[in-house]
């Protein structure tokens, strides 16, 4: 479908490929901006600068304005996520909940901040609005799973245990 890919990537001819590869499934059209996002999210774990610059190139559009969409939608990230990403609900009911202390003894435990990863990689933090469970809150989130009524206790528990999974 696309044929205007010449990366010039950042130096990896691995990473060069894989983008010509993904920008080519899509015609150069602006139209394509989210779904070659999420393909980049999803492949990356976030959307690296030499992607953000081939995908600019593909569609004709400005750093800028690809930099606005990207920063818009929480799905994305600019910054590599941990092996294990733990979101925290800071929603209404939530909040009102006890969120926060969860939030709070997430941090204390893994020594990091909201949008930090773990240096060995292996956790992140990130607060999020709603995921729509506010009939279970206070809800964090480790990648996919999905954990009901939080306490500081519980979060500091579940994240024992991921850190001891050795995957």
């Amino acid at each position: 479908m696309g044929d205007k890919c010449e990366c010039k990537c950042d130096g990896n001819n691995k990473n060069c490929e894989d983008m010509k590869t993904l920008l080519s499934k899509y015609i150069s059209d602006k139209s394509n901006l989210i779904q070659i996002l999420n393909e980049v999210q999803e492949k990356y774990g976030y959307i690296p600068e030499f992607a953000q610059s081939e995908i600019s190139e593909y569609l004709d559009m400005s750093r800028a304005e690809i930099y606005g969409v990207i920063t818009f939608y929480s799905r994305f990230t600019l910054k590599p996520r941990g092996k294990y990403n733990i979101s925290i609900c800071l929603g209404t009911a939530c909040f009102v909940k006890g969120a926060e202390k969860v939030l709070e003894a997430a941090k204390e435990t893994l020594g990091i901040d909201v949008g930090q990863t773990t240096k060995d990689g292996k956790f992140s933090i990130e607060a999020i609005r709603c995921i729509g469970a506010c009939g279970l809150a206070p809800v964090f989130t480790i990648n996919e799973e999905v954990f009901a009524r939080a306490t500081p206790e519980l979060i500091n528990k579940v994240i024992k245990e991921y850190q001891e999974k050795n995957d």
